[in-house]
């Protein structure tokens, strides 16, 4: 079952926690692979520090303000582009960022294998963009590890130390 609106209009930490277990599917040159999903971080909201959205909106954060089941996809350090997913209510800017698949470790990495770039954008998770979310397995709390974010210090003490990452210990 493919993982809807209903699913990604929540709060990003929820969201984060549930895509766990669940499969990010690719359809790529003719081909449909599913990969389980093993890590993700949550940025959510206005104050959050260590979000693009902290800023306000702008041209590139526009997408995080829109409809939840929308991918953002961005280039960081100019050279890697990195895939999220639009949680919460129309207006509220959050999103998860999926750092994890089986088998593909950190969120460049993910982005080059499946050959993820920023066409992809503002386009809705679903068959049509040709990257969506399904239904996986469901994940019970002792096999999951929460931790800080990665990369974040600059957002000061409390948004870099918020346990928003989630991995699934294996």
């Amino acid at each position: 079952m493919i993982l809807g609106h209903v699913f990604f209009a929540r709060k990003a930490p929820v969201v984060a926690r549930m895509l766990l277990g669940a499969y990010l599917v690719h359809r790529h040159s003719g081909r449909v692979r599913r990969y389980k999903i093993i890590e993700t971080e949550a940025y959510d909201g206005f104050h959050d520090r260590a979000s693009h959205a902290s800023r306000g909106k702008t041209p590139r954060t526009e997408v995080m303000f829109g409809k939840a089941g929308h991918w953002y996809v961005y280039l960081v350090y100019g050279m890697h582009e990195m895939l999220n997913i639009v949680c919460g209510a129309t207006g509220y800017p959050s999103a998860v960022l999926i750092r994890g698949v089986a088998g593909i470790s950190g969120p460049a990495r993910l982005t080059k294998a499946l050959n993820i770039t920023r066409a992809l954008n503002k386009k809705p998770a679903s068959k049509a963009s040709g990257l969506w979310v399904e239904r996986g397995v469901r994940v019970p709390d002792s096999k999951i590890l929460r931790t800080a974010r990665v990369g974040v210090s600059y957002a000061g003490e409390k948004w870099a130390n918020m346990e928003w990452r989630f991995v699934l210990k294996e």
